[in-house]
């Protein structure tokens, strides 16, 4: 009796790691993770396409994440993606000029904002709009073009 007891017991608290182990995955596989710090200053960018970017998608500078994307939404004046997105506030020295680009990650084909560093002597601030983007690369259009290329070459042999 005191036996069967204990194996229960055991079983029981290997469970119960098991589904917190699954939790603790899930939230990193959907970036709740980090779901209470918003501290920081947010800076906008707009984009010809923003592809699969979402909300909470995470911002990178030299592969270290420095923020996230809080806000997704669409600029009906210039007809472009504008990406929100909130720098964490130990990361005051961003030079002004900065670039954002939209890159694929991942085996599951995550979306992120990656910040390339300008030159300048100001940096960003609570505000700021970075002016130099680059989209992200839609797989149909590389492919149509791949296509269309070879496509007319050959009618030029």
């Amino acid at each position: 009796m005191m036996q069967s007891r204990t194996v229960e017991t055991t079983v029981g608290v290997f469970i119960a790691l098991g589904l917190a182990a699954i939790v603790v995955l899930a939230m990193k596989v959907s970036n709740m993770s980090t779901l209470g710090s918003d501290d920081g200053y947010q800076v906008s960018a707009n984009f010809d396409n923003i592809g699969g970017l979402k909300v909470r998608s995470p911002v990178k500078m030299a592969g270290v994440l420095v923020g996230r994307v809080s806000e997704v939404s669409f600029d009906d004046e210039t007809y472009e993606a504008v990406a929100v997105m909130t720098i964490d506030a130990k990361y005051v020295k961003i030079p002004e000029d900065t670039t954002a680009n939209i890159y694929t990650a991942g085996l599951l084909g995550e979306q992120y904002i990656s910040l390339d560093a300008g030159g300048a002597e100001d940096y960003l601030q609570e505000g700021s709009m970075i002016e130099i983007t680059q989209s992200a690369v839609v797989l149909e259009q590389v492919i149509g073009q791949v296509l269309f290329d070879k496509a007319s070459g050959d009618d030029e042999e």
